[in-house]
């Protein structure tokens, strides 16, 4: 018996795993979209390097409207986040910026462990259905012609095999997946939060620079109204 045969006899046995691995092909074709498509920026060094630009230049409007082009990247509104708080206390500013950061690292990996779930479940199904299957075999042989035996008991050992392969086919793919996904959820993440302290650095370099160049204690000065100055 192959596994197409064991699906179209046992559909009842095979479709809670076969529905484990709709969910799981859903999930893989939405995050792969958003972890290498939607989320990540095409060129970061070049797009934080023409932020800290701005900034040198003391033109925050213009380094905003630059991640307001580029406002469905994470990076974009994090940097946005620290730029747009930067007339701030520096509590409230990295305040703003964690926030930030914390809703975008959610976002960033949403859903993409639910696969490691799915194949551990799809394993435990395939699990049941071998053992369900056994016991069915030896429920039949029980009460077999002695010259059946034989042959039932070879029929109820495959289709019990049959099932955990169907679910470890669904399980083995899901978990390499995950573990696809997972590293680019990370190197995202990772990527966001460098994005996030470079702006932060070049901020705060600006603001005691400046305060500094004008003779005054950094620590004593107030920081200048961006707003203003943009």
């Amino acid at each position: 018996m192959n596994l197409l045969s064991f699906i179209q006899d046992h559909f009842l046995h095979a479709s809670p795993v076969l529905l484990a691995a709709l969910f799981a092909i859903a999930i893989v074709l939405e995050r792969t979209k958003a972890l290498l498509k939607s989320y990540p920026m095409k060129d970061t060094e070049s797009f934080m390097a023409r932020i800290k630009d701005f900034i040198g230049r003391n033109d925050l409007a213009q380094a905003i409207a630059l991640c307001d082009q580029h406002i469905e990247k994470p990076v974009a509104k994090v940097v946005k986040t620290a730029l747009s708080r930067a007339h701030l206390p520096e509590d409230s500013m990295e305040q703003g910026v964690e926030i930030t950061l914390s809703e975008e690292a959610q976002k960033i990996g949403k859903r993409t462990p639910y696969l490691a779930t799915i194949a551990n479940v799809a394993t435990l199904m395939g699990l049941f259905g071998t053992i369900l299957g056994l016991i069915q075999s030896f429920q039949a042989v029980a009460s077999a012609d002695p010259s059946q035996k034989s042959a039932m008991l070879s029929a109820g050992i495959s289709t019990a095999m049959n099932a955990t392969m169907l679910g470890l086919g669904v399980a083995i793919p899901c978990m390499v997946l995950y573990a696809f996904l997972m590293n680019r959820t990370n190197k995202l993440q990772a990527e966001v939060e460098e994005s996030a302290l470079k702006t932060l650095d070049v901020l705060k370099m600006r603001y005691y620079n400046g305060g500094l160049a004008n003779g005054t204690n950094a620590n004593n000065s107030t920081r200048p109204n961006v707003q203003g100055a943009a």
